[in-house]
C-alpha cells in the first residue's frame, strides 16, 4: 500500500475537512502514517484566517516541501483556506507543491491519488456542502467528534475574511446531519460537537422552517449519544426553545460558546457586529438566569483599529462583571480585503500585546475561582487516555471542557479505558485544569495507599498555558 500523512492546521471546521480527506485516502487504498518522513503523499490542510495562521501554514508547507525535494515524498498536496485565498500566488511561489485544493475541494483528493490530475484544483466553495455520505475517518479517537452543520457565512464583520473564501451560508438538512451523527455513534462517539461559522443562523438559508432548535433536538434524540455541545453562537436574540434545550435536555450540555469580540459600543460599531454592549449584557443575564450550571465560553479581539484605552477599560469591566468560565483573546491582525483593514486609528503592536496580557490576567483568577468551586464535587468525565503530562496519569474532560481548547481533568487514581464516561471526585484545581480520583466500577472511591491521608490526593503538577 502507498502511504499518506496529513497535517491539519486551524479550527475544528478544518479538522472535519481533513477527516473527509482521510476517508478519501482510505477509499483510494492508502495507509495513514504518523511521520511525514514515512509518507509517499503529504497533505497539508491550511488556515488562511489571520497572519499568524497564514505564517504557520506557509512554514509547514516549506518544511514538507523539503521532504518533497529530498525524495522521501512523491507528492505534496496543499489544501484549505490558504490555497483558496491565494491560489495563483502560492502556485507561483511554491514549485515544490504538486497539487492545490481549495477550502471545499476535499473530495478532489481522490483525483490526485487515483490518476494524473491537474496541479490547480481550487474550485468555487459554493459548489460543495458536506454530506453524510461523504467518506470520513475520525482523527482523534472515536468517542468524540465535530459535526459541521453548515458551510460559509452571511455575516459582514469588518475584521473577517471568511465569507470571501468559504462562501455564503449553506446549511445541511436536519436528516443529513442526523444520519451522520448516527454513523458516528455506531463507531463509538458519545460526544458530538455541532459547529459552523455562524451556528445560530443554521437553516435560515433553506427557507423551509429549518432551525437550530429543531436540529439540536433531533441530534440529541439519537440513541447511544450522551453529550451534545453547540459551538459558535452569534450574540443575537436566542429563541426560548433553544435555551430550554440547553437548560433542560439531559443530553444537550449547558455549555455556550459565543464569541462576543468586544463590549464597547464604539468598537462593536466599527467591527460591524450589528449590536451594542447593552445587548451583550442582556444576553449574558438571560442565559445566566435561564440555564443553571451554565458554562460560558467567549472570545474577544484587542487592538482593532480605533480601540482607545477607554474602550479597552470598558471591555475589562465587562469581563470582570460577566465572570465567564472561558475567555479566548485574539490580537487584531490586519487583513487585506476587509473593512477593518482600511480603517484609520491603527493600534501599536506593543499596546496590543499589553492589552492582551491585561485581559488574560483579569480572566485567569476568575477561571481558577470557578474551577476551585468544584473541589469536593463528583463529576462525570469522558476518559481520553494517557495524560500528555505523565504516563502515570490518565486524562479526560468533564462536560464543561470542550475538546482541545478548555483544559483537562487529570485522573490521579483509578483505571479506565478511552471513551468511557466515568464518575470522578475533584481533588485539585488550577487556572484551567482539574485533578480528580476515578470512582471504581462499583461506585466507590479507590483506597488510598496505607498511611496516606484519604483527602486530598497527592499533588499533581498542572500545566499553565
Amino acid at each position: 500500500m502507498k502511504t499518506i500523512h496529513f497535517i491539519s492546521l486551524g479550527c475544528p471546521k478544518n479538522r472535519v475537512d481533513t477527516e473527509v480527506m482521510l476517508g478519501v485516502s482510505d477509499q483510494s487504498g492508502y495507509a495513514l502514517v504518523d511521520r511525514p518522513e514515512d509518507a509517499q503523499v503529504i497533505v497539508v490542510n491550511t488556515c488562511g484566517f489571520i497572519d499568524a495562521a497564514k505564517e504557520e501554514s506557509v512554514n509547514t508547507i516549506l518544511e514538507m516541501g523539503a521532504l518533497r525535494e529530498s525524495g522521501s515524498c512523491e507528492k505534496l498536496v496543499v489544501a484549505g483556506c490558504l490555497s483558496q485565498r491565494y491560489p495563483e500566488q502560492l502556485a507561483s511561489e511554491m514549485p515544490e507543491v504538486d497539487h492545490f485544493l481549495g477550502s471545499s475541494d476535499m473530495l478532489k483528493l481522490g483525483e490526485v491519488l487515483g490518476r494524473e490530475a491537474p496541479r490547480m484544483l481550487v474550485g468555487n466553495p459554493a459548489d460543495y456542502t458536506l454530506r453524510a455520505t461523504d467518506p470520513r475517518r475520525l482523527s482523534q479517537g472515536s468517542h468524540s467528534a465535530y459535526v459541521k452543520i453548515a458551510e460559509g457565512c452571511n455575516r459582514s464583520c469588518a475584521f473577517c475574511t471568511i465569507p470571501s473564501f468559504r462562501g455564503k451560508q449553506r446549511s445541511r438538512s436536519i436528516a443529513d446531519v442526523v444520519e451522520e451523527v448516527r454513523r458516528l455513534v455506531e463507531l463509538g462517539a458519545v460526544e458530538i460537537n455541532l459547529i459552523s461559522q455562524d451556528t445560530v443562523a443554521y437553516g435560515r438559508d433553506l427557507g423551509d422552517g429549518t432551525s437550530l432548535e429543531k436540529l439540536v433536538a433531533a441530534v440529541a434524540d439519537v440513541d447511544g449519544l450522551h453529550w451534545v455541545r453547540i459551538f459558535y453562537l452569534y450574540p443575537e436574540t436566542l429563541k426560548d426553545g433553544l435555551i430550554d434545550l440547553i437548560a433542560d435536555h439531559p443530553r444537550v450540555l449547558p455549555y455556550v460558546d459565543m464569541p462576543l469580540q468586544h463590549a464597547s459600543d464604539a468598537m462593536l460599531r466599527r467591527m460591524k457586529r450589528g449590536h451594542g454592549g447593552d445587548r451583550l449584557r442582556r444576553v449574558v443575564e438571560r442565559l445566566r438566569s435561564r440555564v443553571s450550571d451554565l458554562v460560558f465560553r467567549t472570545a474577544f479581539i484587542v487592538g482593532h483599529p480605533g480601540e482607545t484605552e477607554a474602550d479597552f477599560e470598558e471591555l475589562l469591566d465587562f469581563v470582570r462583571w460577566a465572570r465567564f468560565d472561558r475567555v479566548g483573546v485574539f490580537r487584531y491582525s490586519q487583513e487585506e480585503g476587509t473593512a477593518s483593514g482600511a480603517m484609520e486609528g491603527e493600534v501599536a503592536a506593543r499596546v496590543i500585546a499589553s492589552r492582551h496580557r491585561r485581559l488574560m490576567a483579569a480572566q485567569r483568577p476568575i477561571s481558577r475561582e470557578r474551577l476551585e468551586g468544584m473541589l469536593g464535587q463528583t463529576i462525570e468525565v469522558l476518559v481520553e487516555g494517557i495524560s500528555d503530562e505523565s504516563d502515570l496519569l490518565l486524562q479526560g474532560r468533564w462536560w464543561g471542557q470542550a475538546p482541545e481548547i478548555d483544559g483537562h481533568v487529570f485522573l490521579a487514581n483509578g483505571t479506565a479505558r478511552p471513551g468511557e464516561l466515568r464518575k470522578a471526585f475533584v481533588t485539585q484545581a488550577a487556572d484551567y485544569d482539574l485533578v480528580a480520583d476515578l470512582y471504581e466500577a462499583d461506585g466507590t472511591l479507590p483506597e488510598p495507599p496505607p498511611g496516606a491521608d484519604p483527602r486530598p490526593a497527592a499533588r499533581v503538577r498542572l500545566p499553565v498555558v
